[in-house]
C-alpha cells in the first residue's frame, strides 16, 4: 500500500513539474518572444511622402525603420516632377509597426499619348470640360471674326492645327480658335426710321444683325408701334450680329372727355 503511495505521489510531483514547464514555455512565449518579434507596442506614423523623388524615397524611409514597394501602375501629372510620388497607401500620419511596407504610385517619366478629341463646334465651356477629361491642359484662347459666339472653330497644338485622332502627350496644351459672334462681313445698318417694330425685326434680323435694346417712348405725333430712332444710324458699317437699339413710340394717355 505504502508502495502505491509513493507511485502516486511521484507521478504527480512529476505532472506538476511537467505543468511548471509548459505554463512557463507559454508565458515565455507570449509575454516575451511574441512581442519581440511582431514588435508589440512600438508603431511609427507614416511620413507624407507626396512630391518626393523616387531617389530619396530608401533612405528617409530606412530611417523611420519603414519598407516601400512601387506600384506597377504609374500615374501622370503634368506639373509634378517625373518619378515623383504622387500617392501613398497607408495615407500619411497613419500609425503602423516597425518595418511596415508603404505602397508608392510614382509619376510616370513620360507622358502617355492619347488620341485628341473633336472640340471643332462645340461652345468653349463644353470644350474645357472635354480636355479635363482627356487629362489635357487649355492653351490660349483665340477671338477671330465670326457669327459663332463662343464657338470653337479650331484646335491648335503647338501652334498648328490637330486632328481628332492625332496623338499627343497627356498634359499637352490646346488653343483654341473661337468666334465672337460678331462675324466677317461687314455690311451698311439699314434705315428702320418709320417703320413698324415686326417690319423692323424681320429686316434686322434677315440683315444678319441683331435687335439690341428695345425702349419706348411716349408721343401723340408718332403712330403708336413706330421706330423714331436707331443706334447706330442708318447707313454706317457693320459686322454681322451686331445689335441694333431702337426708340419705339406709343401713345401718351389721353383724358376722356
Amino acid at each position: 500500500m505504502s508502495s502505491f503511495k509513493a507511485g502516486t505521489k511521484k507521478i504527480l510531483t512529476h505532472l506538476i513539474i511537467i505543468l511548471g514547464l509548459l505554463f512557463a514555455l507559454l508565458f515565455f512565449f507570449f509575454e516575451v518572444y511574441l512581442p519581440g518579434y511582431t514588435n508589440h507596442g512600438e508603431t511609427v506614423t507614416v511620413p507624407d511622402l507626396e512630391s518626393f523623388h523616387y531617389d530619396e524615397i530608401e533612405d528617409y524611409l530606412s530611417s523611420r525603420d519603414l519598407r516601400y514597394e512601387i506600384s506597377a501602375d504609374s500615374g501622370f501629372v503634368a506639373d509634378a516632377q517625373p518619378l515623383s510620388v504622387l500617392k501613398q497607401n497607408p495615407r500619411p500620419g497613419t500609425k503602423v509597426k516597425q518595418g511596415r511596407k508603404i505602397y508608392i504610385t510614382l509619376n510616370a517619366e513620360n507622358a502617355p499619348m492619347i488620341k485628341m478629341p473633336n472640340l471643332v463646334n462645340s461652345l468653349i465651356k463644353n470644350a474645357q470640360e472635354v480636355l479635363a477629361i482627356y487629362g489635357l491642359e487649355r492653351g490660349e484662347i483665340i477671338y477671330v471674326p465670326d457669327i459663332g459666339q463662343n464657338v470653337v472653330l479650331d484646335q491648335k497644338y503647338r501652334g498648328r492645327t490637330i486632328k481628332e485622332g492625332f496623338e499627343i502627350p497627356k498634359g499637352s496644351q490646346i488653343d483654341l480658335v473661337v468666334g465672337d459672334g460678331l462675324g466677317k462681313q461687314t455690311l451698311a445698318i439699314p434705315n428702320l426710321v418709320g417703320m413698324e417694330e415686326a417690319d423692323a425685326e424681320f429686316l434686322v434680323v434677315g440683315s444678319g444683325l441683331r435687335l439690341g435694346r428695345i425702349n419706348y417712348v411716349s408721343t401723340d405725333t408718332v403712330p403708336k408701334g413706330t421706330i423714331i430712332k436707331q443706334l447706330p444710324p442708318s447707313g454706317i458699317e457693320a459686322k454681322t450680329g451686331e445689335l441694333i437699339d431702337v426708340w419705339i413710340s406709343e401713345l401718351e394717355n389721353q383724358d376722356n372727355f
